[in-house]
C-alpha cells in the first residue's frame, strides 16, 4: 500500500469499509493468536497431567509481562507515528518506528537477562511449589530466559506496520508465527514426538517467535522505499519529543499490562492456596477460553486505533467519532452472543481440552464468571484505545489504576473471603460494569469537546 492509498483509507472511505480494511486483517490475526495461546493448554491437556497444566498456568503472568514493553514501545510508537502522519510529518514517522525497534530489542534482552539472574525467587513468586517447579521452570526456561527478545519484537514489528495502515502485514507476520506454533506444539509435547511436555510447548513457542521476527525483516528488505516503516540505525534518535511523545502513550499503557501480571499473579497465588492442582488448571483453561473474544474485540480496537489517531491529528472528529462507534457496536454484539454461549455451555467448553470431572467441575463456574465480564471489557478496552490513539496517557493510565488497584485485586480477596475459590472468577466482572461505564462517560465528554473545539476554529 502506497502513501497515496493510506491517506484515501484514513481519509475518504467510507468509514465502515475503513474500520473493516484495517481490523478485519487484525481480527484474523488475533484469532491465530487465541489458537496459539490455547494449543499450549490444548496441546499439554492431551498428556492428563494437571501438574503440566499448572505449569502454563503459572508462567502466564510473566507472558503477560512481556505485553508491558509491547505497550510501552508498540502502543506508545503506533500512536505517534499515526498522529504524525495525520500531520504529513513523514521524517517523524521513520524516526518513531526506529525508536520503537531498537527500544523493544534492548528491553528483550534486558528482560531475559533479569529474569535468569532471579529465575529461583520468581518460580516462588509465581506461585510454583515442590509439586509444579520442576515442570514450571521446565517452560519459563523457553518461552521467557531464551524468548523474551524474539517474543517482544515480532510483536512491535507488528505495532509499527499497522500504525501505517499496513495492517494485512502485520497480521500476516503475526499469523505465521503463531500458526508455526500450533504445528510445532504436538510435536514438541506429546509422547509419539519429542515428549518433552510443557518444556516442549514453551520450545514451540520460542521457535515460532523467532520465525515471525524473520518475517518482518524479510519484509522491511523486500518493501524498501515503499513502507515509513524504518529500522536504519541512522533513524534512531533520543529526541524528546520523540521519548515524550511515544512514552507519554506508551507508559500508561505498559503500567496497565504490569497491574495486569499483578492482578493475575494475586488471582494465581489465592487459587494456589486451595493446594489443588486441579483447580489451578481449570482457572487457566477457563481464563485462556475468555481469551478468544477478548482478542477478537482487540483485534477491532487495535485495527481502528490508526484511523482514530490520524484523524484526531488531521482534526476530523466526525470521522474519528464515527470510526469508534461503528467498531463499538461490532465489538459490543459478538461479545453478548459469545457470553450467553459461554454461560449456558460452560462444561462442554472445559471437557473439549480436559475431560477430568474435577476440572470440568471447576471449570465451568470459573468460565462463567470470566464470561460475564467480557461485553464490558471490551467497551473498557475500546474507550482506552482511543485514548492512546489521541495521546491522552495520562487518562488511560487512571483507568489501569482504578481497574486493577482500585476494583479488581480488591474485589478478589473479598471474593475469596465471602465465597471461597469460586468468587475469585467474579471480581473481573465488578470491576469492568464500573470501568465501561466511566469510559463512556469519558468518550462523550470527550468527543463534545472536540466538537466545541472545531466549532470556534
Amino acid at each position: 500500500m502506497e502513501k497515496h492509498d493510506k491517506i484515501e483509507l484514513f481519509e475518504r472511505a467510507p468509514v465502515s469499509r475503513a474500520v473493516l480494511a484495517l481490523s478485519v486483517p487484525t481480527v484474523l490475526s488475533s484469532l491465530v493468536m487465541v489458537l496459539y495461546n490455547l494449543a499450549d493448554t490444548f496441546f499439554v491437556s492431551m498428556l492428563g497431567s494437571s501438574v503440566e497444566n499448572a505449569a502454563v498456568t503459572l508462567v502466564a503472568p510473566v507472558m503477560l509481562a512481556f505485553n508491558a514493553v509491547n505497550n510501552l514501545f508498540g502502543v506508545g510508537a503506533s500512536s505517534m507515528m499515526s498522529r504524525a502522519m495525520g500531520r504529513r510529518d513523514y521524517d517523524t514517522v521513520q524516526r518513531v518506528s526506529a525508536f520503537g525497534f531498537y527500544c523493544a530489542l534492548m528491553s528483550g534482552v534486558l528482560f531475559s537477562a533479569l529474569v535468569a539472574l532471579f529465575y529461583e525467587p520468581l518460580l516462588a513468586l509465581l506461585g510454583a511449589d515442590s509439586t509444579t517447579v520442576a515442570a514450571t521452570a521446565a517452560y519459563m526456561h523457553w518461552t521467557v530466559r531464551l524468548g523474551a527478545a524474539p517474543a517482544i519484537l515480532n510483536v512491535v514489528m507488528a505495532y509499527l506496520f499497522r500504525a501505517e495502515g499496513s495492517t494485512l502485514h502485520a497480521s500476516i507476520g503475526t499469523m505465521s508465527g503463531c500458526a508455526l506454533n500450533i504445528v510445532l506444539d504436538p510435536i514438541f509435547i506429546l509422547p509419539w514426538g519429542l515428549d518433552m511436555g510443557a518444556a516442549g510447548a514453551g520450545c514451540a513457542t520460542f521457535v515460532s517467535n523467532c520465525v515471525a521476527c524473520l518475517y518482518f525483516l524479510v519484509l522491511l528488505a523486500v518493501r524498501r522505499g515503499k513502507t515509513m516503516v524504518c529500522i536504519h540505525p541512522k533513524k534512531f534518535t533520543l529526541r524528546r519529543d520523540i521519548v515524550r511523545g511515544v512514552c507519554g502513550v506508551g507508559v500508561p499503557a505498559s503500567i496497565q499490562n504490569l497491574l495486569n501480571v499483578v492482578g493475575m499473579t494475586v488471582l494465581n497465588n489465592l487459587t494456589a492456596l486451595h493446594n489443588d492442582p486441579a483447580a489451578i488448571a481449570a482457572m487457566g483453561i477457563a481464563h485462556k477460553v475468555t481469551m478468544v473474544p477478548m482478542y477478537i474485540s482487540m483485534g477491532v480496537g487495535q485495527g481502528v486505533m490508526p484511523l482514530v489517531g490520524y484523524n484526531f491529528a488531521s482534526g476530523n472528529t466526525k470521522r474519528m467519532k464515527d470510526g469508534f462507534w461503528f467498531a463499538a457496536k461490532l465489538s459490543l454484539a459478538f461479545q453478548t452472543v459469545t457470553t450467553l454461549l459461554l454461560c449456558l455451555f460452560p462444561a462442554f467448553v472445559i471437557r473439549l481440552f480436559m475431560d477430568d470431572p474435577l476440572i470440568v467441575t471447576y471449570g465451568a463456574q470459573f468460565l462463567r464468571g470470566f464470561a460475564l465480564a467480557q461485553p464490558f471489557l471490551c467497551m473498557d478496552f475500546l474507550g482506552v484505545g482511543v485514548f492512546q490513539s489521541c495521546g491522552m496517557g495520562g487518562i488511560s493510565l487512571v483507568f489501569a489504576v482504578l481497574r486493577k488497584v482500585a476494583l479488581e485485586i480488591p474485589a478478589l480477596l473479598i471474593l475469596e473471603h465471602f465465597f471461597p475459590l469460586y468468587g475469585l472468577a467474579y471480581a473481573q466482572v465488578c470491576a469492568e460494569v464500573v470501568l465501561a461505564v466511566a469510559a463512556v462517560a469519558t468518550l462523550l465528554r470527550l468527543f463534545r469537546r472536540l466538537e466545541r473545539q472545531k466549532k470556534l476554529q
